[in-house]
């Protein structure tokens, strides 16, 4: 693996976490409002998605294979969803602290773990 990769794949990491920041906090208002979305729980999918995104690009970033570092990673992405969480209830206007999206984020990055483990046995 070439260095200009690594950098490629670290940018990667930082930039799709720049951008979900971003989108956890726009207003409320800023966020679509379609009944169906709510029938489906769109927001839960786009939670375990962001997360599965984050799992794996900061697991290929930082190159991980040990327990000990896939874990830590994984504790600090929960903590990551818990003060986003934080954050939304007391500093975005409509926004509020919700313990589903914090479980599907838990799930997004059991799901972005399992895909990377995959991805690295290959």
């Amino acid at each position: 693996m070439t260095l200009s990769s690594n950098y490629a794949k670290f940018f990667a990491a930082i930039l799709w976490l720049i951008f979900v920041s971003y989108l956890f906090c726009l207003p409320g208002a800023a966020l679509p409002k379609a009944d169906w979305m709510s029938r489906i729980w769109f927001d839960k999918w786009v939670h375990i998605g962001i997360f599965i995104g984050l799992i794996y690009l900061w697991s290929r970033a930082l190159g991980l294979v040990s327990r000990k570092n896939l874990l830590m990673l994984t504790l600090i992405a929960i903590t990551y969803g818990f003060l986003v969480e934080v954050i939304q209830e007391r500093f975005v206007a409509n926004r509020s602290f919700d313990w589903n999206d914090l479980l599907a984020d838990f799930a997004g990055s059991m799901i972005g773990l399992w895909i990377w483990l995959r991805s690295i046995k290959k």
